[in-house]
């Protein structure tokens, strides 16, 4: 899924999508909505009476309800709210890929981690002729941008540091595209990290969602770089009836035999959190760390059956104040 993108088009509008819902359109020849109007001043600063309006217009764009932040009963509410009122400030360590690998290292182990190759603040900074045939790239602070070079020797550098460069800029940092609080004070890096074989779309990848320090449900990408497809599962691997954004698989996925190491994992990881989601992957019988995610799919993505937003909302309680 391409997580952040711009249309232009001949007649001057300008749309940006993220998650695939337009957020803002822009046109030299047309008056500003409201909306558009504040949203273009996010770099500059909004009220929380504005960022309310502008999570609440999104919300309506996205989901097809209206936003209840007063009284949340949704999955996809409830991150609303985490969004608006919640702070903690070791959800920012944790969002940024290069500062939760000491936060990693010191709660369960380094044995958990992607080795690192490098960590730059500026993509003319890389080396390249001192990586490996073989890595990935990533933005600290970004979701999807990622760069898998397999054989380096076809890779243009040049088109890669632009890449790169593009990502590091304010307006891909999620805080200023969707109000997701924990990006807002990254300092965007780039990191380098060990090629994993199956990277390319064979390897599966396990997000265990959290509410209140306890993991409840997880989902399995399946098939990434392909046709990717979700599964959802409860605690005994049994497969959930529902989906959002992608297609499930037929594929039948057995429980790994790391399962409940990693249920351990995501609950000390989690301890510290209202909500969060902890990623794994599986490389021969090596369980690794991916990423801690604190909005999944920005808060903003439908569930088909529809009932199932306000299911999985029941399982994350909100703090009373």
């Amino acid at each position: 899924m391409q997580i952040f993108r711009k249309e232009r088009y001949p007649n001057g509008r300008r749309h940006i999508y993220f998650c695939g819902i337009k957020i803002f359109s822009y046109s030299k020849k047309r008056k500003l909505s409201k909306y558009d109007e504040i949203y273009a001043r996010r770099f500059d600063g909004l009220s929380p009476e504005e960022i309310r309006y502008c999570l609440e217009q999104q919300f309506m764009r996205s989901v097809g309800y209206p936003l209840n932040l007063d009284n949340p009963k949704t999955f996809n509410e409830k991150l609303q709210w985490l969004k608006f009122y919640y702070r903690n400030p070791l959800m920012t360590k944790c969002a940024d890929k290069v500062a939760v690998r000491e936060y990693i290292k010191q709660k369960i182990g380094e044995k958990y981690l992607i080795p690192c190759i490098g960590v730059w603040d500026n993509p003319d900074d890389i080396d390249f002729d001192k990586l490996p045939d073989k890595f990935v790239l990533k933005v600290n602070w970004g979701s999807g941008q990622n760069i898998i070079v397999k054989d380096k020797s076809k890779l243009n550098i040049r088109e890669t540091r632009r890449q790169l460069a593009k990502w590091m800029r304010p307006e891909s940092n999620h805080y200023f595209m969707s109000f997701e609080w924990c990006y807002k004070d990254i300092k965007p890096k780039i990191i380098a990290e060990k090629y994993i074989e199956q990277m390319d779309g064979n390897l599966l990848d396990y997000k265990i969602f959290c509410n209140n320090g306890e993991p409840n449900f997880l989902f399995v990408a399946i098939d990434r770089g392909k046709d990717l497809r979700f599964n959802f599962y409860d605690l005994d691997f049994q497969k959930l009836p529902f989906k959002q954004h992608y297609e499930n698989s037929n594929n039948i996925i057995k429980k790994p035999k790391q399962f409940d190491e990693m249920l351990n994992i995501a609950r000390i990881l989690a301890e510290k959190f209202v909500h969060c989601r902890v990623d794994f992957y599986i490389v021969g019988d090596a369980l690794y760390f991916g990423e801690i995610t604190f909005y999944h799919f920005n808060g903003m993505e439908k569930f088909e059956p529809q009932e199932w937003d306000r299911r999985l909302g029941d399982l994350l309680k909100l703090p009373k104040e």
